[in-house]
């Protein structure tokens, strides 16, 4: 009896303690699992970080619509402010339903081909390089889940289509402005976008551009400046003796708050683009270099209007702390801070000479879109060859400057032809202006049947 209960505690004691070494021999290794975590706190963090980023460039919406309104006359508020509302929702359709797929999508060197429509492409992320398995293998060095990279994507494609707004304020048509936002996002910037960062040819000729200068900036100023030549001047700005008349915005108030918000909403636009935390030298690099290019703009255009004008014009001021921002995104990560200094101020130059040149030649330009974003983020794409460095936080390599003038020339020309052709055939299909009569009542009244300060003028109505 005394051996039998010595056999039943030895099966109550050992059995159970062979049962658990089983148990926790099957639970992975301590430390699989701490570098399981870590990725997870890794994919999660880089993931909180593009989310923030993209909203902050969400909210520059609310600055081109404050700079655009104040810029404007009164009397368009609505219109302007309607534009800038509707033209996220076409970009977030059009994108969504299309333009990433072209954008990024595995294809050929000049188009994609797989994944193009509404995000159904296979897709492993936030696996990375070799890892990842899907048809947007042209994103697969950024570890944070696909709806994530269509988000932060999806904010620099509806800025390409606003910067449109400003410069056919006043006298375009709202239906046709839709129009040409919607197409602008679902085919034009997705298939030059494609070219530089969908991996496609100009990628691979080495052709830099970190956050947008051209395949953002530039392509939405060349869109607005054919715009603008097809659109015409605004009624009474090129008066018949050769005179230029300045139409002046109605509320610099909201030019300047809208300025500031946007300069805000550039450290989500730049610094968002690593498209991850890593250890944050990049990110801090990214946001002095963006905050010195964007003051000594404001600088520069502040001197520049002063001699020229003979007066520190605020429009000029504004536009130039722009400038300095569009300069910048380009070769923001590949530059040292000095260098941004004089990116800045060359840019803060640049915009004030550009605003004066294409009034001018007769090309009105309500805002100063075209030489904002146009001509600074031409030079700003520029200046990647001119002043980046080896070894700089974006561990790239510099590439020549006639590699760069390739890129402007290869997306700026096809864009201003496209373009150029699209307004032409939306002018012949239904027209693109508003009627005379609707120009000098303003477009709050004749477009939307509403005004922005009611109680500015009193009006008969019949």
């Amino acid at each position: 009896m005394k051996n039998y209960f010595k056999s039943i505690a030895f099966l109550l004691l050992v059995v159970p303690m062979f049962l658990f070494a089983e148990e926790a021999a099957t639970v992975a290794n301590p430390a699989e699992e701490t570098a399981k975590a870590i990725q997870t706190l890794t994919v999660g963090l880089d993931t909180l970080w593009v989310l923030v980023a993209g909203m902050l460039v969400f909210f520059m919406n609310a600055g081109f619509a404050l700079v655009e309104s104040g810029f404007a006359q009164s009397k368009n508020t609505v219109n302007i402010l309607a534009k800038n509302f509707i033209v996220f929702a076409a970009a977030t359709f059009s994108y969504w339903a299309i333009g990433w797929g072209l954008m990024f999508g595995d294809g050929t060197p000049f188009y994609a081909k797989d994944g193009i429509f509404f995000l159904t492409g296979l897709d492993n992320s936030p696996a990375l390089g070799d890892d990842y398995k899907g048809v947007y293998s042209s994103m697969n060095w950024t570890g944070v889940p696909l709806l994530a990279k269509f988000f932060f994507q999806l904010v620099f494609a509806a800025t390409a289509a606003t910067i449109v707004s400003g410069a056919v304020a006043e006298r375009i048509k709202f239906h046709s402005f839709l129009i040409f936002s919607f197409i602008l996002v679902a085919v034009m910037y997705p298939f030059t976008g494609h070219w530089v960062w969908g991996g496609g040819w100009l990628a691979e000729l080495g052709f830099h551009d970190f956050a947008g200068s051209t395949v953002v900036h530039s392509v939405g100023g060349w869109a607005a400046l054919a715009g603008a030549i097809v659109l015409g001047a605004r009624k009474g700005k090129f008066l018949p003796d050769g005179r230029i008349k300045p139409i002046l915005g109605h509320n610099m108030t909201s030019a300047a708050l809208g300025t500031l918000i946007l300069w805000l909403g550039w450290f989500g636009f730049n610094p968002g683009s690593t498209m991850g935390v890593g250890d944050g030298v990049t990110m801090a690099h990214v946001i002095v270099t963006t905050n010195i290019s964007a003051a000594l703009g404001a600088l520069a255009s502040t001197v520049t209007a002063w001699i020229i004008l003979k007066k520190p014009d605020l429009g000029m001021i504004l536009n130039g702390t722009l400038a300095g921002l569009v300069g910048i995104t380009a070769p923001c990560a590949i530059v040292s801070p000095t260098s941004a200094a004089i990116i800045g101020a060359v840019s803060g130059v640049l915009v004030v000479l550009s605003v004066l040149f294409f009034d001018k030649i007769k090309i009105d330009d309500p805002v100063g879109a075209t030489s904002v974003h146009l001509v600074c983020g031409i030079w700003g794409t520029l200046a990647v060859a001119i002043f980046g460095y080896e070894g700089s936080p974006a561990g790239v390599d510099v590439p020549s400057i006639l590699t760069q003038l390739y890129g402007i020339l290869a997306i700026g020309g096809f864009t201003f032809v496209v373009s150029l052709a699209l307004w032409f055939v939306l002018k012949l299909a239904g027209g693109i202006r508003v009627s005379e009569e609707e120009e000098l009542s303003g477009l709050d009244l004749g477009e939307h049947g509403a005004e922005a300060y009611p109680d500015f003028n009193i009006r008969v109505r019949g």
